[in-house]
Order: structure tokens, then sequence, then C-alpha cells
């Protein structure tokens, strides 16, 4: 048995289904194929830190010993291959969160009105009509948590979190998530319960609005999964 892989052919067929299959690239697509080489990179950069750990020495631990002679307890050629390795991989990292964050906009951006021309199929009405509704929804989103801190190296700093950030949203939790809204506790076990998985994001930042793309984890060098300090939004 033969299959067509000719995207023409798919389209006509999902078509026929009552579908419209994704453009390779629609919002959603590239923010998709983005999140996966942002995995990519960020298991590269757990190996190297990995090797760091393993000859017990960090970022900016020495090298030499007091007399100015290269350790022999530690691997230095291994190391500092790591070290290097580690600063390309986080700028790379930093690089790739905000295309993503770029991405995420595009995916919730509210449509415009060319948008909802064309066809004027039933299928394509009811699309524009439920990205009008996210959109509807996301602009009524107000803060509940600030970002107090942020800890160089860690998730939230790879994220592109920022300290004085608003959060909107935190996953699938928003303000009303929270009773008493004082209370963080649903905030810590959605964070609890996707370790080394993508949480998508939105914080208000000096009035605009962003989307982070952040996975939080053990072992990055600090405590917590997060690498950052957030607290109870009061406006």
């Amino acid at each position: 048995m033969s299959t067509s892989s000719n995207p023409a052919t798919n389209q006509e067929q999902a078509n026929e289904m009552g579908f419209t299959l994704p453009s390779p690239t629609s919002p959603t697509q590239i923010a998709q194929t983005l999140i996966q080489k942002k995995e990519t990179i960020e298991s590269e950069l757990s190996t190297h830190i990995s090797i760091l750990r393993s000859n017990n020495v960090d970022m900016n631990t020495p090298l030499l010993d007091p007399e100015g002679f290269p350790r022999s307890d530690i691997d230095i050629w291994a190391v500092r291959k790591a070290r290097v390795r580690i600063i390309e991989l986080r700028n790379d990292l930093r690089d790739i969160t905000d295309e993503i964050g770029k991405a995420l906009e595009g995916v919730y951006a509210k449509p415009t009105a060319s948008s909802s021309s064309g066809s004027g199929s039933s299928n394509q009405s009811t699309q524009v009509q439920q990205q009008m509704d996210v959109a509807q929804e996301e602009e009524e989103l107000t803060p509940f948590a600030r970002v107090n801190s942020v800890a160089p190296g860690g998730p939230a700093a790879e994220a592109g979190m920022q300290r004085e950030d608003a959060i909107l949203k935190f996953g699938n939790l928003v303000k009303s998530s929270f009773d008493p809204p004082s209370s963080l506790m649903p905030l810590a076990g959605l964070v609890s319960q996707n370790e080394n998985k993508h949480i998508i994001i939105r914080v208000l930042r000096a009035g605009e609005q962003k989307y982070l793309t952040l996975t939080p984890r053990q072992g990055w060098g600090g405590r917590g999964m997060l690498g950052c300090h957030i607290v109870p939004y009061s406006g």
C-alpha cells in the first residue's frame, strides 16, 4: 500500500474530513519547532553541566592550584571545553527563547479583518471566532503574582524572566485559580507536576505583554526548580 506525501493532497483529504491542516509556516508550527530546538539545546547544556559537576567545579572555580599549576584533581581539558560550550549554549538558549516568545505572540494574536475573509466557509468562521474568544480572554487577564528576584543561570533566567515581571498566566493558572489570592500553592503544585516540561507563561512588563517558555528542573545549581522568587501581586 502506498501513501501520498503531497501536501496539497493531504490538505484536500483533511478538508474532506472537515478540518484544516496547519501551515508549515503557521505561528503554531513555528513555535512547536522552536520549542523542540530549545529542548535539544537544554539537553546538551545539561550534559556539559554534568561534566562540571563530576569534577566538583562550576563556571568560576579556579583551575590552577595556589602555586599557579593546573590542578591534578580535575580534568582541565574537559572542564575548559565544557565551560566554552555552556556559554555558547546559554547564548543560543536566550536567543531561541526570544524567538519562541515572538512566535507565541503570533499564535495568540487577535485576528485581523483580512484573516476572516476568503472562502467564507463555516470551518474558517468557527476558527476565527475561537481565535477571537482566546484573544478576548487573554486581554482580560490581570496580574496575580510578581517576580521578586531571578537567579543568574537558573530556569527562570534562561526563559527570559525579569525582576518585577507581573504574571498574568502561568500554564493554565490565572488570577481566579488562587483562593485566597495570597496563596500561590496552585502554582507550586503546577511546577512540581511539570518538572522538565515546558510551561507557557504570560507576563506584563513595562506595560507590554510577553510570552515566556519556562522549563522547571532540578540540578541547575541553585534552590528549587525555577530559579526565581515569586510573590503575590499587590497592585
